[in-house]
């Protein structure tokens, strides 16, 4: 696997404006914010690694009729509203590892400001334009109705209960005004039609068309198109080629939470208009709060935003596409501020196939997940392997969560580490050794150009090419490891320069991948930088070696892996573990022959034939908590799951008294795979490894695990 040559990349330090979609300010986080927000943050992460200055900025966005009839049917103030909800923001920003520089609210003078400025420069340059329009207006409550708080008979299909734009019944597409019998969802009062003067965006000037035709199609200062194939068709679509597009009412009448209107009493700019603009704001204060400077821009935000080598990226969902590709730029370039570099899309998650929805019980709560002890960076890197440049859907299914966390981060990437690393500070007082292993050579030159592929897959959003080019690695590191096998090198005095050189060699790829890893799982990745004693925190190094003679700290647990009742507790997804079945009765036990006598104490052939045994390999290896006898074994079964990835065993083993977990981790074993799962108190045991034991011998040189002759390979089945 390969990356293309021109996506690498640019070595000159980059100015980089970052934002993400602002949240509307009318209930907590869900998992697709956190998929955008997890997507941004890799993305900054890896430039921050290279040095490139990055400033990334998001905000509440609180304007709007929902919000203000929302506060009113809570008894409070929009304002109080709002700030009940930003208060439960930290909490997901911090848990999830999110590095946003500033989070804000549209509900500011900043945005204030910056709305009706643009908003004046739109009207000097003559793309404001008034007319009078009709439309639905409630007498109880005194406000003309937006669409969604219409609801009436559906004038195609005759369904009722349809909202005031479209039916959800027939799919039909209309006005409000051509609803039967149509009431207020506020009051129940039929609406009466009041006239009203609107304020309008002209998207349908000439200029305004010639420029988003420009703009959508073109490439960025980088020489990559700055929308999606994807997201370029659909412009093509909306612009059409006779280049008609709809004026865009930007004004509401009051009651309205919102921005007011220069020099129009009684109107607001509708929230469309000045929730982009918060990401302005934002930056705005940012920099005058002394936050960019402390961060090393010395400039003004004004010099900032007009230095042209100042890039502006949006990250956004492909539900508000229209606004970010259409009114955004338009806005900006015809007020006389800077336009867009790229706007990438993304698509929604979804949770086993089903759009999230509380109802069917689809929905994922982040803070659930964070509240009942789930590691953040497991969501991280499981969202990355699952994440491409293009707008495509995620699907988040339990199973296939909890086989690739823990085949990838604990089977392969920890695994390194926990091999290796215990014997640099027991045998040798820390220290690494003085030389690599030769045996090694060709793997460790093959760091430099996985990087270069890695660098380029994150610079253009290919994360999921990144983590398994990065999971190719650790394979060939987990290879090497299991073809020099320092656990047996350990037994033997005379190989101590060997098993030195060996674990030295190992801890140097591990701390190679660390760092590719450190933007998608950036708290593991400051843990290795403790272990190691090294830092992790710059993009670069990959042809070096660990310094020789340096001293790192002994090696404690980096990561635990996903147990079955973690996704229990958050989702109740997981199927009730599977047991034996039964043997199916003879057909007709007429006519069956007799069997022949058994004499006690034996079994006939079909008995035996009953139990699967199965060589396992142990990927790893690891202590009980609470548990004197117990090691927790993760096994290698050569079994996979319907998307073809490898699905691990867990088996919990009473050899505690023979074995560190440490001398286990790669060896071969002999696994009864058919015994029945069975649920104990620290997670579901999901078989059992064989091993011999004198049973006049209670200590630990009585108890043999099984071992098969080398050249077994992980599920095949003892015959």
């Amino acid at each position: 696997m390969t990356a293309p040559h021109h996506a690498q990349a640019p070595t000159a330090r980059r100015h980089l404006f970052v934002t993400t979609a602002l949240p509307y300010a009318n209930g907590r986080f869900h998992l697709g914010h956190m998929m955008e927000y997890i997507q941004a943050d890799i993305w900054v992460r890896f430039q921050r690694m290279q040095g490139h200055a990055v400033h990334w900025m998001c905000a509440d966005d609180t304007h709007g009729a929902p919000i203000m009839i929302a506060a009113e049917k809570a008894g409070k103030t929009p304002q109080e509203f709002v700030a009940e909800i930003a208060a439960t923001r930290r909490a997901y920003l911090d848990g999830f590892h999110l590095s946003i520089d500033n989070w804000y609210s549209t509900d500011s003078p900043e945005n204030t400001a910056l709305a009706q400025d643009i908003y004046r420069k739109l009207k000097a340059a003559g793309f404001i334009a008034s007319k009078t329009i009709e439309q639905f207006f409630d007498p109880v409550k005194a406000m003309f109705l937006p669409d969604r708080y219409i609801k009436g008979e559906c004038p195609k299909c005759g369904a009722q209960e349809q909202f005031g734009d479209a039916c959800e019944s027939c799919g039909a597409v209309y006005a409000p005004t051509d609803l039967k019998n149509p009431r207020s969802t506020l009051s129940g009062a039929t609406p009466e039609m009041r006239s009203s003067e609107h304020f309008f965006f002209k998207l349908s000037d000439p200029q305004c068309v010639e420029f988003l035709r420009d703009w959508t199609e073109g490439l960025d200062r980088h020489g990559r198109k700055r929308l999606q194939s994807e997201i370029i068709a659909k412009t093509k679509e909306w612009l059409g080629e006779d280049g008609k597009l709809g004026d865009w009412d930007i004004s509401r009448d009051a009651p309205y939470f919102g921005i007011p209107i220069p020099d129009a009493p009684g109107k607001y700019f509708y929230v469309w208009l000045d929730a982009p603009i918060g990401y302005l704001a934002s930056l705005k204060h940012y920099f005058d709060s002394g936050k960019a400077a402390a961060k090393g821009e010395a400039r003004s935000v004004t010099e900032f935003l007009s230095d042209p080598a100042t890039e502006q990226i949006h990250f956004i969902g492909k539900d508000i596409v229209y606004f970010h590709v259409l009114f955004w730029p338009a806005m900006l370039k015809f007020a006389g501020y800077k336009v867009p570099d790229s706007v990438n899309v993304h698509g929604f998650i979804t949770v086993g196939g089903e759009k999230m929805s509380k109802s069917r019980g689809t929905g994922i709560d982040p803070l659930k997940y964070l509240t009942i002890g789930m590691n953040p960076e497991w969501l991280r890197y499981y969202i990355a392997a699952k994440l491409n440049a293009n707008v495509e859907d995620v699907d988040f299914t339990a199973e296939d969560f909890l086989a690739r966390v823990n085949a990838d981060l604990i089977g392969k990437f920890v695994n390194i580490a926990s091999r290796c690393a215990g014997f640099i500070s027991k045998r040798f007082d820390g220290r690494l050794g003085d030389s690599l292993d030769a045996d090694a050579e060709p793997l460790l030159r093959s760091t430099e150009a996985v990087a270069h592929d890695v660098a380029a897959y994150y610079e253009t959003r290919e994360f999921g090419k990144a983590v398994r080019r990065i999971m190719e690695l650790a394979d060939a590191a987990n290879q090497y490891v299991d073809r020099r096998a320092p656990w047996l090198l350990a037994k033997d005095p005379g190989k101590a320069d060997e098993l030195h050189r060996v674990c030295s060699t190992a801890l140097t790829l591990f701390r190679h991948l660390s760092v590719m890893l450190a933007p998608v799982l950036p708290r593991l990745a400051d843990d290795v930088a403790t272990l190691l004693a090294l830092p992790l925190d710059r993009w670069g190094g990959f042809a070096e070696a660990l310094p020789s003679g340096h001293r790192i700290r002994p090696y404690t647990h980096l990561m635990a892996r996903v147990e079955e009742r973690h996704l229990d507790e958050l989702l109740g997804l997981l199927p009730e573990p599977s047991v034996a079945k039964p043997v199916a009765a003879p057909k007709s036990a007429t006519t069956a022959k007799p069997a022949p006598a058994v004499p006690d104490g034996c079994l006939t052939i079909d008995d035996f034939a009953k139990i699967d045994l199965r060589i396992a390999k142990i990927v790893n290896a690891e202590h009980v908590e609470g548990s004197d006898k117990l090691l927790r074994l993760t096994l290698d079964v050569g079994e996979t799951d319907a998307q073809g990835a490898p699905r691990l065993r867990n088996v919990f083993s009473g050899i505690k008294s023979a074995y560190a977990p440490e001398q286990l981790i790669g060896q071969h074993t002999v696994l009864v795979a058919n015994l029945a799962p069975r649920k104990m108190k620290f997670g579901l045991s999901e078989g059992m490894v064989l091993a011999a034991s004198d049973k006049d011998d209670d200590n630990a040189h009585g108890l043999y695990l099984l071992n098969p002759h080398s050249g077994a390979r992980a599920g095949m089945k003892v015959t």
